[in-house]
């Protein structure tokens, strides 16, 4: 930016460069909050049922044909019996993963000049590891979608009030290490190759055609990134369908699932086709829902 200086009359005026002042980056931006608990809002909605035959396939090792039939015999009365927990976690957590991401990796790239995949990685591991806060909701979530425990929980504040009152606080954080291990590295994952996906696919011109390729972009990498982390889903339900006892480790868990199921790797990824429909689905909703809600805040 130039100034220039007033001289008195006859000699040339003085021109002094003053750098640009750096960007001003908020560290707290509201919107990209706003935006991820909209689309998880959304999300969790449309593919709550689809969660529940994945999650008895990943408890009993069952065919999806008979998940689906514990289901259809239960009837609908409990078709949706514990979406508050994962709506309740998943609205807050998607509005945690976009807004944190967005707040950590833009001060680092403006403000530090850290390389922009390093930031991202970064951004997403933190962001990942924010969401693990949220873990109660899941482990409550956990228990009411097993049928083992429908009698003894009636609700959601009802599991919170008995799990607290006989097992204590620290019994809503059993399974903690797989989530960690699950979200820091899948959320970095997913932002990079969702930016990636961004920059280098075309722009539509058409709303339809561009709502398609952000429903299939998101779609397809949500799908991949579930699949590629659904053994640590495995040993995560595993550990937290027990209330009380001794605090297995993640790898107590996962030699236990190995060994329950025929010490069989393809065993241990039962559910992992339903479990990818459901996430092609669910993430391709979440990232237009995501796409449409900017739109609106911004």
């Amino acid at each position: 930016m130039a100034i220039v200086r007033a001289e008195p009359t006859g000699v040339p005026p003085t021109v002094t460069t003053v750098a640009n002042p750096p960007p001003t980056v908020p560290i707290f931006c509201w919107r990209e909050f706003a935006c991820g608990w909209g689309a998880a809002f959304v999300n969790i909605t449309v593919t709550y049922p689809i969660y529940k035959m994945i999650f008895r396939q990943m408890l009993h090792g069952v065919q999806l044909t008979q998940a689906f039939g514990q289901l259809r015999s239960e009837g609908m009365t409990y078709l949706y019996r514990g979406i508050f927990p994962p709506l309740a976690q998943k609205t807050i957590s998607l509005s945690l993963m976009f807004g944190v991401y967005d707040s950590t990796r833009r001060p680092l790239v403006e403000y530090c000049h850290v390389n922009p995949y390093t930031a991202k990685t970064v951004a997403g591991m933190v962001a990942g590891t924010f969401e693990a806060m949220l873990m109660p909701f899941e482990r409550v979530q956990t228990l009411l979608a097993d049928a083992t425990y429908h009698q003894k929980y009636r609700n959601t504040h009802h599991a919170f009030k008995i799990i607290i009152l006989e097992n204590g606080i620290k019994e809503l954080y059993r399974g903690l290490v797989p989530v960690l291990w699950r979200n820091g590295p899948s959320n970095a994952m997913f932002f990079v190759l969702r930016e990636e996906a961004d920059s280098r696919l075309p722009k539509r011109h058409s709303i339809l055609s561009q709502r398609t390729q952000e429903f299939v972009a998101g779609a397809c990498i949500g799908a991949f990134i579930s699949s590629l982390f659904y053994p640590l889903n495995v040993v995560k339900v595993t550990m937290q369908c027990r209330v009380g006892g001794p605090y297995d480790s993640m790898w107590t868990a996962l030699r236990q699932v190995y060994n329950d199921r025929d010490r069989k790797l393809r065993n241990v990824y039962k559910g992992v086709s339903m479990n990818c429909t459901r996430a092609f689905f669910s993430w391709g909703i979440m990232n237009t829902a995501y796409e449409q809600l900017k739109k609106v805040f911004y």
